[in-house]
């Protein structure tokens, strides 16, 4: 890793000629991780890695937002964390408006970042990567952060030592070494989507994979623009709907409406009181409608995949246990479908 001082001087220079950019692309162009330009802040503070813990704290923060995302996607939220419910390396937080599935196996650091006086709780991975920030709002217990980092602050804190990201290239098992007849009817027979991993896993199907060897009728490739009309059409419905966001080791979930939508360049934003998304739709490499037969009839989700064949994002019509998939939402893909 890069001397302190050094880099210091260089994240310095850059935000002199860079005033506006954000951390993750600042350290994009400075050639190092996101946590190496947190760890440097003169206002930061790496706490003690306990997770579990600190998860199960942030409740007393009072409103909070959430903020997980990928490269293309952004997905913000407003609410009140509720307690986190472990399950071995999996976390649960399940309330209308913080909706999160964390993967806890990559998380390695957590710092209480104060960046212009906007103060979060920012977890990462050991190459660097964000997986998920939680920011106050005006309306959170600042005495409950105190509090917080008085908990957990260490008293000698360690160099952080960031490793480097290896490359991996994803790898396909070759169509003809699949049981594809054997994974269509299994896709044929679901009987909850929560299942359809475990097909993938089995088969061993990459989901971009599984979205051209599905059974007939059961996902179609739609033209990428796709992605705006569908955001425009759920906001002049008035429907809910669920978008789906985050990265291999958090996803975060919206279940609500989606009302103002705005361009900005290569981003097709929802500018919403409680929920913003920003979602750089050029780099969509394919989209996809995508159909699941459950216990409750088919479930339709429109999913985005980029280049490399990564999962950026996934819209699904707003859906509860025991009951089934809104008409409303069925209607807007079929539009969609129509269109194609």
């Amino acid at each position: 890793m890069e001397n302190q001082t050094a880099l210091k001087e260089r994240f310095e220079s850059y935000k002199l000629q860079n005033p506006s950019s954000r951390i993750r692309e600042a350290a994009k162009q400075l050639g190092v991780s996101e946590a190496e330009l947190v760890s440097i802040g003169s206002d930061n503070i790496l706490l003690v890695p306990e997770f579990n813990s600190i998860l199960n704290d942030i409740p007393e923060l009072g409103e909070v937002m959430a903020l997980t995302r990928n490269n293309y996607a952004v997905h913000e939220r407003k609410g009140i964390y509720t307690k986190t419910s472990f399950h071995g390396q999996i976390g649960l937080v399940t309330n209308p408006d913080i909706d999160l599935r964390l993967f806890m196996t990559a998380w390695t650091y957590v710092f209480a970042v104060n960046e212009n006086n906007r103060k979060s709780i920012q977890f990462f991975d050991r190459f660097g990567e964000a997986i998920h920030k939680i920011f106050l709002t005006e309306n959170s217990n600042a005495e409950a952060f105190e509090r917080l980092l008085a908990k957990y602050t260490l008293n000698d804190p360690p160099t952080v030592q960031i490793e480097v990201k290896p490359f991996q290239a994803s790898i396909e098992k070759l169509d003809e070494d699949i049981d594809v007849n054997g994974f269509q009817n299994e896709w044929k027979s679901l009987q909850d989507t929560h299942d359809f991993f475990g097909i993938l896993k089995k088969h061993e199907v990459s989901r971009l994979q599984s979205m051209r060897l599905a059974p007939k009728g059961f996902t179609y490739n739609i033209p990428v623009g796709q992605a705006e009309s569908l955001l425009n059409l759920v906001s002049s419905s008035g429907i809910e709907f669920m978008v789906f966001a985050g990265n291999k080791s958090c996803l975060q979930i919206h279940t609500g409406k989606a009302e103002k939508i705005v361009r900005t360049g290569p981003w097709i934003n929802i500018l919403d009181d409680k929920f913003n998304l920003h979602l750089n739709d050029t780099e969509i490499d394919s989209l996809w409608i995508v159909k699941k037969p459950t216990n409750l009839g088919l479930v339709h989700s429109i999913e985005a995949f980029d280049r490399e064949g990564n999962l950026i994002i996934q819209f699904f019509g707003k859906r509860k246990p025991s009951i089934p998939e809104s008409e409303d939402w069925r209607k807007i893909v079929k539009t969609i479908e129509n269109q194609i």
